[in-house]
């Protein structure tokens, strides 16, 4: 599949530096007018200016692409609105929106302020959700949408002092399950990326041979892939080193115990069998599970949740 993005319009959050300005830089090569949005603040989220996304949006032109500079931040809601304004005034639409703005704050959640806590949920799930909901009903009007939420390994699996960083990257996968349904119906497709990538997030954290193989330019591709006409929809595409994997949210067989005052014992006794691996499947829905357990429990007729259509 040959991916040409002529035309199409996209926003790329947190694009002066690292992920997001290769992100910007090849969405542009694929024929995307691009928002190079950036607050240039440092890896904390202190400190700002325009001058990082500029830098991008003059590599951009030189190339023969069109972009322009933004730096409103994320977790306003007012300038983001804004952004979109600006975006639609220039090109009238909004064809794709990658969130990728992100800090860190890292510290064993004894030592963590909530302070810092608030501060990585604000910029990385609510800067997401900001930036999703300006561009939501330009997407259903137009019947098309591509949205790329920028998650984590730290998220899906843990990470060592990043309670904060692994609680909102896990929330956006959550985010992405559910708009990625109430998008479908207007092809609005939504996903996540799982980087690994050599950024000033990582720098200091592996060997130097590493830190260079985990090149930003080698998640990229997931990116263009997440963004074009052809993209799947309720995706975790992993990227790192030039290797791309999925992840999945799966559910196990489980057993069925029924009620009754012996169920937490032999709850304890057979919770390898719960949680044994074999025949797991990836749910539809979250209604699905209540489907399967009702199932389960001799309720042959059971019927997935209706899904509550705004």
């Amino acid at each position: 599949m040959t991916i040409n993005l002529t035309n199409r319009i996209a926003i790329v959050t947190g694009a002066g530096s690292g992920l997001g300005r290769e992100h910007a830089l090849l969405l542009a090569r694929l024929g995307a007018k691009v928002v190079v949005n950036d607050l240039g603040s440092d890896v904390n989220g202190r400190g700002g200016s325009t001058t990082a996304a500029q830098r991008v949006v003059d590599e951009i032109v030189a190339a023969g692409g069109e972009a322009i500079a933004n730096g409103a931040s994320v977790t306003d809601a007012e300038e983001v609105q804004r952004m979109v304004d600006e975006t639609l005034a220039r090109w009238g639409r909004v064809d794709i929106l990658v969130n990728n703005a992100g800090i860190l704050r890292d510290k064993t959640f004894s030592k963590m302020t909530l302070d810092d806590f608030r501060a990585v949920i604000e910029v990385h799930l609510m800067g997401s959700v900001n930036c999703t909901k300006a561009v939501w009903d330009v997407m259903r009007e137009q019947r098309y949408g591509r949205v790329v939420m920028t998650t984590s390994s730290s998220g899906l699996y843990g990470n060592f002092g990043q309670s904060n960083y692994g609680a909102a990257k896990m929330a956006l996968v959550g985010l992405m399950q559910t708009l990625a349904l109430e998008g479908q119906r207007y092809d609005i497709r939504v996903n996540c990326l799982a980087p690994s990538a050599g950024t000033r997030m990582l720098e200091g954290l592996v060997s130097p041979d590493a830190f260079d193989a985990l090149s930003p330019g080698s998640v990229s591709p997931a990116v263009a892939v997440l963004a074009s006409d052809k993209a799947p929809t309720r995706m975790v595409l992993c990227a790192g080193a030039g290797s791309f994997e999925a992840a999945h949210i799966t559910l196990t067989q489980g057993i069925h115990l029924g009620t009754g005052e012996q169920v937490p014992h032999t709850l304890a006794q057979r919770l390898n069998e719960v949680a044994a691996r074999n025949g797991e499947s990836v749910p539809a829905s979250g209604g699905a599970q209540v489907d399967i357990e009702l199932l389960k429990a001799g309720f042959t007729e059971a019927k997935a949740a209706e899904q509550e259509h705004a």
